[in-house]
């Protein structure tokens, strides 16, 4: 059986402190991802993709970072695929085609743009602190399922992407 592949998403500041609660919320995603048997997905960068990153690697886990330059070597030093594409900011979408869910750690216009690519896309998005909006005409579906706790955002990402509620 094929691994969930769970893209975690947000703030990429790479002077993102690890004291902020961002990073803290971030690393416990990937540790959780890890320990369900999942892969990282990620922009492959600082901030919130890094801290993602450094939970899934403690936890045992496998990172893929799809980076928007054309360097391998721009990557964080926790991610184990670094997928250079070139692309800029058009990589998340590749990102979040990529991933079977997502869940989005707080979060600028980048994270907005990969919550509305993956909801284009028919990819569950949980969220943690980030964005809350709903479609347009739409009163009764959030774009973002929000959760409080990472092991339950995880837990609630890849029931989703399995067609569980």
């Amino acid at each position: 059986m094929r691994q969930s592949a769970v893209a975690v998403v947000g703030a990429g500041d790479p002077d993102l402190p690890s004291s902020d609660p961002l990073t803290d919320l971030a690393e416990r995603v990937g540790a959780e991802v890890a320990r369900a048997g999942g892969l990282v997905y990620c922009g492959g960068l600082g901030g919130v993709m890094a801290a993602a990153c450094r939970g899934a690697k403690a936890a045992g886990g496998t990172t893929i970072g799809i980076l928007p330059g054309g360097d391998r070597s721009a990557a964080n030093p926790w991610v184990d695929v670094a997928i250079a594409t070139g692309l800029g900011e058009a990589r998340n979408l590749v990102l979040v085609r990529s991933a079977d869910a997502v869940v989005a750690v707080g979060g600028g216009y980048g994270t907005l743009s990969e919550i509305a690519f993956a909801r284009k896309l028919g990819r569950p998005v949980v969220g943690l602190h980030t964005w809350a909006a709903r479609a347009a005409g739409d009163v009764t579906e959030p774009l973002v399922t929000e959760e409080e706790d990472p092991a339950a955002a995880v837990a609630l990402a890849l029931r989703l992407a399995h067609g569980q509620r």
